[in-house]
């Protein structure tokens, strides 16, 4: 595994690559990597020439510069796991790599209704950064494929939505691959490192209450499910964003199930000052 920082050395392993008629697959990350990130690597891997993983923290898209500061950093771990997985190149960038005019200026990437519901509603700004530092990212590295975990469901269409405003979706595909989960259904996330022994316990509460909605589907209305699925999360402590069920498609919200519509079941809740989200999708019947 070859570790790069700059931008010019980067793409000039990759023009070498291309030349051969190599195809390059994407996993970008923000570090502190799980098991999760490694999937997305070893998938890349089987069906990549050339396997390209980053990390960079990206400052831009932390509408909480709190959060952006508590971020965890594992940098040492976090080398040795991408070479274990295979990773050709890692690239591991400084800011002004990535924003060599700074961040003050940004141009504005026209989402729609995906940037008003969710996440986009609970951390305005947000996709404007993640859309900013992927823009930048997929520029750079040019890849044939784009490895995304499902966990960050909402951000999967923001990106594929950026694609589309790029005009890159002939050329750029994007593969989503399942959220991991640890023995009890908590969502593996860089998040977790954060949780106390307590916190922990509580945590896969969130994978209960999505699976309290799934097995119930079709048998009480969305509303209802979603009311017994924040009560069940508040009594354990949680302070409840939001629980919500939308269409798969398009994340429009479900007042009624309909089984020929395939529906995801989106959480977002903070555990004392961590907030932590996850989603379950609900098959058509």
């Amino acid at each position: 595994m070859i570790l790069i920082k700059k931008v010019n050395d980067l793409q000039r392993y990759l023009d070498a690559y291309a030349d051969k008629g190599y195809s390059t697959g994407f996993v970008p990350t923000m570090g502190a990597l799980h098991a999760g990130h490694l999937s997305l690597a070893e998938t890349c891997k089987k069906e990549n020439d050339v396997t390209v993983c980053s990390i960079f923290v990206n400052p831009t898209q932390f509408n909480d510069p709190d959060d952006f500061q508590k971020y965890p950093v594992t940098i040492e771990n976090d080398i040795l796991l991408l070479e274990q997985a295979g990773c050709d190149l890692l690239f591991m960038p400084p800011v002004t790599e990535i924003y060599p005019g700074g961040t003050t200026h940004r141009k504005h990437f026209e989402l729609g209704f995906l940037e008003t519901v969710l996440e986009g509603k609970f951390r305005p700004g947000h996709y404007q950064g993640v859309c900013l530092v992927v823009e930048r990212l997929l520029e750079i590295v040019r890849p044939h494929r784009l490895y995304l975990g499902q966990k960050d469901y909402q951000q999967c269409m923001v990106i594929n939505a950026l694609i589309r405003l790029m005009g890159q979706q002939e050329k750029i595909q994007t593969v989503i691959c399942p959220t991991l989960r640890e023995q009890d259904g908590l969502a593996m996330s860089s998040r977790n490192m954060r949780l106390n022994k307590v916190e922990r316990e509580k945590a896969a509460s969130i994978y209960q209450a999505l699976l309290f909605i799934q097995q119930n589907s079709g048998k009480k209305q969305p509303v209802t499910l979603k009311e017994e699925a924040r009560q069940m999360l508040e009594t354990k402590g949680f302070k409840v964003d939001y629980v919500e069920i939308c269409e798969a498609s398009s994340l429009s919200p479900i007042h009624e199930w309909n089984k020929n519509e395939k529906a995801v079941i989106l959480i977002a809740a903070f555990i004392n000052e961590i907030r932590l989200i996850d989603n379950m999708l609900v098959e058509p019947t």
